[in-house]
């Protein structure tokens, strides 16, 4: 079927307005947020449920990330076919099995592979998603990436919440996942008429494992460390508060609810800050305190030291993600690519450094990791020439 047929006609069919537009990607971006904060706010209890010691978890954890990084050709060859509606819409329709499958997991083994493709269905539907908000910005001529970002951490706190009211109605993760499935499902499809159709087909879906050289260096180097703490702060949080800080089952969650929730003020105003300030500076400033926040927070130990060191945290590092990407963006193509390839294998690499160190020792050495990480972060962000 010609191509150039197909799309003008899908486009005249659903012709969805601006905010139509925007909230049905928003709906999208949450949903994948909802999903992400529902299956780590219950970490503690798929460990018990399941047997799994610290470094079993950091596993499961590492088996999702490798997921995501051997989606790339799956991601692709959905675009390609798809375009980025269809890729979205059919990851997004798939993702909620893989609660199902992970609350139904018969043991460890089976738990690995539902985390595996989790990874793959995950990432295909956060690149298919991102490529939408894209086609949208260039359909209605707005820019809206900034604040579908900050929608995947209202939906990653949302998520936590859930979890944390869910256990005061049953202790039961499968009734707990079943409903979140429904939930996630309602989100991704309700709104599938206001989703665009691409004017074209996506080419060139996959990303480069290229390595960076000279000024992308340094960008590379924050994106593999902000990954290492913000991935490492949702995976290891619940952990932590319920079995560090003694909090009960339906506390747990809310380390990450107060975490997404400052990332979530943060990214919505992050592009004025960024503005007004500059990037060096609120990268500075914020990597520093949140690094002495959360060491300080372990070093106090308890509940409410860590919730608002888990708080800080996010208002620190909420927006390093953004201003490197944008960042490698002015340096060419390359550069972005080898910038995010090195996100990629923080995210990689992060999971199971942590659980390596909290297996030797316990979960607060684990997540002075991610203090250290901090504080890097605020050092390398010296070394970058902003514009």
């Amino acid at each position: 079927m010609n191509d150039s047929a197909v799309a003008p006609g899908r486009q005249a069919r659903a012709a969805p307005s601006a905010l139509a537009s925007q909230l049905a990607c928003a709906a999208h971006f949450a949903a994948l947020g909802f999903n992400y904060g529902t299956w780590t706010s219950r970490l503690p209890e798929l460990k018990a449920g399941l047997g799994l010691s610290t470094s079993q978890v950091s596993l499961l954890l590492l088996s999702a990330a490798l997921g995501s990084v051997f989606s790339f050709p799956v991601t692709a060859a959905l675009l390609h076919r798809l375009g980025s509606r269809g890729a979205s819409l059919l990851s997004g329709g798939v993702l909620p099995l893989m609660l199902v499958g992970l609350a139904a997991a018969p043991g460890w083994w089976f738990a690995l592979a539902v985390m595996f493709v989790h990874g793959i269905i995950a990432s295909t539907m956060d690149v298919a998603m991102n490529a939408q908000g894209v086609e949208i910005e260039r359909v209605h001529a707005r820019p809206v990436m900034s604040r579908l970002h900050a929608c995947f951490s209202l939906g990653t706190m949302a998520g936590a919440l859930f979890a944390s009211g869910a256990t005061l109605v049953t202790t039961a993760v499968a009734w707990h996942f079943g409903a979140a499935a429904l939930l996630v499902w309602a989100a991704v499809l309700l709104p599938r008429h206001a989703l665009v159709a691409d004017a074209r087909p996506v080419e060139g879906a996959s990303r480069s494992f290229a390595l960076p050289r000279g000024a992308a260096l340094w960008l590379g180097a924050m994106a593999f460390l902000g990954m290492i703490v913000e991935g490492g702060m949702v995976d290891w949080s619940t952990l932590y508060l319920k079995e560090s800080a003694g909090a009960s089952a339906q506390v747990a969650p809310l380390g990450i609810a107060s975490l997404q929730g400052a990332m979530l003020a943060m990214r919505w105003v992050g592009d004025r800050a960024r503005t007004r300030w500059g990037a060096r500076a609120i990268l500075f400033r914020g990597s520093l305190l949140a690094g002495i926040a959360l060491a300080l927070a372990l070093a106090l130990g308890g509940v409410l030291p860590a919730l608002a060191g888990f708080a800080l945290v996010g208002v620190g590092i909420a927006i390093v993600s953004p201003c490197v990407y944008a960042e490698g963006a002015k340096q060419g193509a390359v550069a972005l690519a080898a910038t995010m390839t090195l996100g990629s294998v923080g995210f990689l690499v992060g999971p199971p450094l942590i659980g390596s160190v909290a297996q030797a020792s316990d979960l607060r050495w684990g997540l002075a990791v991610i203090a250290a990480g901090c504080l890097l972060l605020a050092g390398f962000s010296r070394r970058v020439r902003w514009d």
